[in-house]
């Protein structure tokens, strides 16, 4: 069996995608179930965050695997496979290992270092115990990797990499400022109470806010989170409980509201954040980012009409004329014309029927043509147009007018995939709305500290550490079943002996026995000693096989073993979860 991972993240997919593959907890918990009970895999696990979707699985078949699993998330997050399937990424063996590992030390989180992932992948991990489908390989991944990931923690400064994606989402409101000047005497609110939604009302009670209110679906887990964070004692935080119902009302008093929900639909709709922000921002006001004025110019004072009537039925030829931007009744459209046209442009403009073109161009006329005449012609023009309307100049863009937005009088941080906060709401004036998606973006040029190379050596080392161990494991069970095959041959020749010398007493009975298996285990000792450090090594899984050859072992023996093992490991992750 060998281990494979399938998934997609923000990585390799963008927020839309994520965001409609998003996992509901029964959803998980049939993936796990029908991935086990597909032909490839014998155990499944499945890592779903805000910003990923994995499903590992220890399978018999590489491609049959890949092509099982693939399919499983599409059919369960709703995806079509053929849209989900360019955004997939695969990793197999040890290449899955280390990209666990790097999960778990948040190497591959939105933001780098961030801690929470450790207790994300705890509990998976206790999902797939307890729906039983974790078995060796999965229990000893996961739990490695929580370990990989304390370490990197302890040994390392990650933390200062990056910090939780609940408090960078909260620096994006400070302008520039420290969360705590930001957030004292702050009133916030924390639609959810899961373990993003704790932390993020942890967060903000660390940070000086006044009060807590927590809304969430089910009453009772809201007033145990607004219980423990007046009962911790480390800040003066007023925190309370109130239904879902509740929260439009409580929007309008807060200045800060953090949603992190399972929920398939919005929480928070753009007409809900209006109507809590309404009368609490200045009148006039604009809209959004978007609203801007260009109908004033930089002194202020409204431009007039940049047309006037109809270009339908003009005497010039408008394509000559409207290549340089131009308006067709402007300057450029009568420069260097001749009089006759330009009167016949002018009766055009005072809305007159005649063509005098063809009468005034006579030979006889355009000998009489002067410099005087024209310009009698273009006074004419002018008078003409004074009566219609102003001539209006190039067509440049008018400068534009930047209005400031008033200062947010509330901070939408929206957690949750899919969103729970209407993206449209980034547009409401006094509002600012940070989600997933903008984290992404600001994110991504993050620095990187150099701690970072540090944590990236711890998880080499413990990937080429766990691969020694799972092959070291593999030739265990064979192992057993040879030394168990030698105990069975000595108990059998003892047995024979006595048959031989029945009246052979118990003393040299013993001594004999005795004897006799310390030169079995003394015979065993250095090829089974060797043939595990040869296995520990990368290639060494074929020294299970030969050893099972060349001492010509029973393979549901060998398979025997290895059940009881496992039936020893789930019975041990039982009480480890009883115990916590």
């Amino acid at each position: 069996m060998s281990l494979l991972v399938v998934g997609l993240s923000h990585r390799s997919a963008p927020v839309s995608v994520l965001e409609r593959a998003a996992l509901s907890l029964d959803a998980q918990i049939k993936l796990l179930q029908d991935t086990v009970a597909a032909e490839p895999a014998a155990e499944a696990a499945v890592l779903a965050t805000c910003n990923r979707i994995e499903l590992y699985a220890d399978v018999d078949k590489f491609h049959a695997g890949v092509a099982e699993l693939s399919t499983l998330l599409a059919q369960h997050s709703g995806v079509g496979l053929d849209e989900l399937t360019p955004y997939l990424y695969v990793h197999y063996e040890d290449r899955a290992v280390h990209h666990l590992f790097s999960v778990a030390c948040g190497l591959d989180s939105m933001v780098v270092g961030e801690g929470q992932i450790l207790g994300q992948i705890k509990d998976s991990l206790a999902r797939a115990q307890e729906l039983h489908t974790a078995g060796r390989l999965l229990n000893d991944l996961f739990q490695q990797g929580l370990r990989v990931g304390k370490r990197a923690h302890s040994e390392t400064g990650i933390d200062r990499a990056g910090q939780s994606l609940v408090t960078f989402g909260l620096e994006q409101f400070t302008a520039g400022a420290d969360v705590e000047s930001w957030a004292r005497g702050k009133r916030a609110v924390v639609i959810g109470a899961g373990s993003m939604s704790s932390l993020a009302a942890a967060t903000l009670a660390r940070a000086g806010v006044g009060e807590i209110v927590i809304a969430n679906r089910t009453y009772d887990r809201a007033e145990r989170l607004a219980q423990i964070l007046m009962e911790t004692g480390e800040t003066d935080v007023v925190a309370r409980a109130v239904p879902m119902d509740s929260v439009p009302a409580e929007l309008t008093r807060a200045d800060v509201a953090v949603s992190c929900t399972g929920a398939t639909g919005l929480v928070l709709t753009a007409e809900m954040v209006a109507a809590a922000v309404e009368g609490r921002v200045p009148q006039g006001a604009p809209a959004g980012p978007e609203s801007r004025t260009g109908t004033r110019a930089e002194g202020g004072t409204a431009l007039p009409p940049t047309s006037i009537g109809s270009d339908d039925d003009c005497p010039l030829d408008l394509p000559a004329v409207q290549g340089g931007g131009f308006s067709v009744l402007g300057e450029a459209a009568v420069a260097g014309m001749d009089a006759a046209t330009l009167e016949q442009h002018a009766a055009w403009v005072d809305n007159a029927t005649v063509d005098r073109r063809a009468s005034r161009r006579t030979p006889e006329r355009e000998a009489l043509r002067t410099p005087v005449a024209d310009a009698e012609l273009i006074a004419a023009l002018v008078a003409a147009v004074a009566v219609t309307g102003r001539i209006p100049e190039l067509r440049r863009p008018e400068p534009v007018v930047e209005v400031p937005r008033p200062a947010p009088v509330l901070a939408l941080l929206d957690l949750a995939m899919p969103r729970d906060i209407d993206a449209a709401a980034h547009r409401l004036a006094g509002v600012r709305l940070v989600d997933i998606e903008s984290l992404a973006e600001v994110s991504a040029d993050a620095p990187m500290a150099s701690d970072v190379d540090m944590v990236r050596r711890i998880v080499s080392d413990e990937v080429a550490a766990f691969g020694a161990a799972q092959r070291a494991a593999h030739i265990t069970p064979t192992v057993v079943a040879l030394r168990a095959m030698a105990a069975d041959v000595v108990a059998s020749e003892i047995a024979r002996l006595e048959g031989r010398l029945p009246a052979l007493d118990d003393k040299h009975r013993g001594e004999i026995t005795q004897t006799v298996r310390r030169v079995v285990d003394k015979l065993l000792h250095a090829p089974t000693v060797r043939v595990k450090q040869l296995a520990a090594e990368p290639g060494g899984a074929g020294y299970a096989d030969a050893l099972r050859t060349l001492f010509d072992l029973d393979q549901e023996t060998v398979a025997a073993v290895s059940r009881a093992e496992d039936s020893r490991t789930s019975e041990n992750d039982a009480e480890n979860r009883g115990r916590s």
